[in-house]
């Protein structure tokens, strides 16, 4: 059974560590997000917000988790294109929720955070942060 847990967890590394760190990084996309709404719109709260998230993130995932350390500008400039693709993408689901729909804004930012997770995992892995050394 131990070998097992450790057969998952060294398959699924990458993922758990990325969850960890963006965890941490929505932690922090979240409560500056929950600060700015007291005095901006929403909106003008999450461009600031995510783009904490987009910073604390790249570093912490290039650093800890990828530990792909060349091309990092480039490197950089991928993972910020993810990031304002996730930025777009979560500034369209807060509007329709949050505008349209009437939900409360910080409860729709929570849920935009594990969509656009999700979806910027799979790029980063697949593209930001793909081993071109092998």
């Amino acid at each position: 059974m131990n070998f097992k847990i450790r057969q998952l967890l060294s398959k699924y590394q990458d993922l758990l560590l990325y969850a960890i760190i963006g965890g941490l990084c929505a932690g922090l996309d979240f409560g500056v997000y929950s600060v700015l709404c007291f005095i901006m719109p929403y909106l003008w709260a999450n461009v600031i917000s995510t783009h904490c998230g987009i910073f604390c993130s790249f570093l912490l995932n290039r650093q800890y988790n990828f530990k792909v350390k060349d091309k990092t500008i480039k490197r950089f400039f991928s993972f910020y294109t993810v990031g304002l693709l996730g930025l777009g993408i979560s500034s369209l689901l807060l509007y329709i929720l949050v505008d349209i729909a009437h939900f409360n804004e910080l409860i729709c930012k929570l849920l935009t955070i594990v969509i656009v997770a999700i979806i910027q995992f799979l790029l980063n892995k697949f593209i930001t942060f793909k081993n071109t050394s092998k």
